[in-house]
């Protein structure tokens, strides 16, 4: 399994498959590379490259979970570019991974080829921040990922109705481990901690600089037409304020696309084409 060791000591895990033009996908918060299974199969002629963040997946915890932070995790994907010999990537970024990928445009410009959001922007809605603090770091209730999908299915839904049960088992076994006691996180309880302790440091930092940033590169956004985290509203500002921002509706989904969707795909490869 690939890993590299980030500057302050942290193994992290990533996968690599195909070559020619880099993609650095970047997953969602509590996720992991498998944010990006489904897509996999449509990016054919492209090196597609996903990490595990510090604390997640298949990477190590940090000593110090203070770490688990934006600007700290996009120091970590530069440090993959480093580790892979690449001198810039587009970036994919999934909810959190988003956040990253407009940070790296900001602070590392010259890294950067191109960024596609998949339903993110600079303003988060406090429902899906609600949503996610109800269940981030918390165990996970189901004993088998077979109640662990259907847990899933009930709770989503209405957000994804056209989602087959296979599906949500994917889902469940990307989010959760097995074990002789029941389920697992597959990622750091203490990011809950991290979190919380962000949130108390002071008002939410203004991201919209962070958006600004990508103003001159390729970029687009997805937003699921049923997302609690992307509003309608942020979405529509996001095309004001960058009218050269490519930004598609996913239909059918929430928070997130899966990325295998026509319209996911059409943008996807839009802006591969733009940055090759």
């Amino acid at each position: 399994m690939p890993r590299f060791t980030t500057s302050d000591g942290i193994g992290l895990h990533y996968e690599t498959t195909g070559s020619g033009q880099p993609l650095l996908c970047l997953p969602g918060l509590t996720r992991n590379t498998r944010d990006f299974d489904f897509l996999a199969p449509h990016v054919p002629g492209l090196q597609m490259i996903a990490m595990d963040y510090r604390g997640r997946g298949q990477s190590d915890n940090a000593p110090d979970f203070n770490s688990y932070n934006v600007p700290r995790e996009a120091r970590d994907a530069i440090e993959l570019l480093d580790h892979l010999g690449l001198a810039k990537s587009t970036i994919l970024g999934t909810s959190r991974g988003g956040l990253i990928a407009m940070a790296l445009a900001a602070t590392f410009r010259d890294r950067v080829s191109g960024v596609i959001l998949n339903d993110v922007g600079p303003e988060i809605s406090s429902d899906g921040i609600a949503r996610i603090m109800d269940y981030v770091g918390q165990p996970p209730a189901a004993r088998t990922l077979e109640d662990a999908a259907a847990a899933m299915k009930a709770m989503l839904e209405q957000q994804f109705p056209t989602v087959p049960d296979t599906r949500w088992h994917q889902l469940a076994a990307a989010q959760f481990k097995e074990t002789a006691t029941g389920l697992a996180l597959r990622y750091d309880p203490r990011l809950r901690d991290a979190l919380l302790a962000q949130a108390s440091a002071g008002p939410a930092p203004d991201l919209w600089p962070l958006f600004d940033a990508l103003t001159g590169l390729p970029a687009g956004v997805l937003r699921g037409a049923n997302s609690d985290l992307l509003t309608a509203e942020t979405f529509a500002r996001m095309q004001a304020r960058n009218p050269a921002l490519v930004a598609v509706t996913v239909p059918d989904r929430g928070h997130v696309p899966f990325l295998d969707e026509p319209e996911s795909l059409s943008l996807v490869h839009n802006i591969l084409k733009d940055t090759s």
